[in-house]
């Protein structure tokens, strides 16, 4: 039986879960391994490395996450800056802490495809996590929406090389 992309929020096991790790936001994404549809999950506001860590770490449990996919910042050509330092850094922590297999993905242009795909969908079907306090404005809102999407992207990205690697040792 196949499961519909909604299907995913309820804890299935077997779910891959991406992150597009920002300074101020973390956007992550879901999709179950049998499916292999991923889609945009929510967007968590950085407080510090530990609420960070345990947030996630609730994250991971609650939908039987089984590996983690991190955008890893490149510049253009193809080399490390600070950013990507900083993201490896992040990613040991989430080994390390989490305990699931954690791969680093080139994250290139995810936000302006995120930006994308949100003009054609017109935000629809994405929801973002409620900071305490009220209501976020129009701008954050966009903001957190394209990077819960942009983590969405990654997933995709990173599916698809799996499927394409698949098919070569078929071959």
């Amino acid at each position: 039986m196949t499961k519909s992309p909604t299907d995913l929020s309820s804890g299935l096991h077997g779910s891959i879960l991406a992150v597009d790790y920002g300074r101020a936001r973390i956007g992550l994404a879901l999709a179950d391994s049998e499916t292999r549809m991923p889609h945009p999950l929510s967007t968590l506001q950085r407080i510090n490395r530990n609420e960070d860590m345990r947030r996630l770490r609730e994250l991971v449990r609650e939908h039987g996450v089984k590996q983690i996919v991190v955008g890893l910042p490149l510049r253009l050509d193809g080399t490390r800056g600070e950013m990507a330092e900083e993201v490896e850094g992040f990613a040991q922590r989430l080994r390390k802490q989490i305990g699931v297999p954690v791969e680093m993905v080139d994250e290139r242009l995810t936000s302006w495809e995120a930006e994308r795909l949100l003009e054609e969908l017109q935000g629809r079907f994405i929801r973002d996590d409620k900071l305490p306090g009220g209501r976020k404005s129009k701008k954050v809102q966009a903001k957190m929406t394209v990077d819960a999407v942009a983590a969405a992207v990654i997933l995709k990205e990173y599916l698809e090389r799996q499927g394409q690697a698949h098919e070569h040792e078929k071959a």
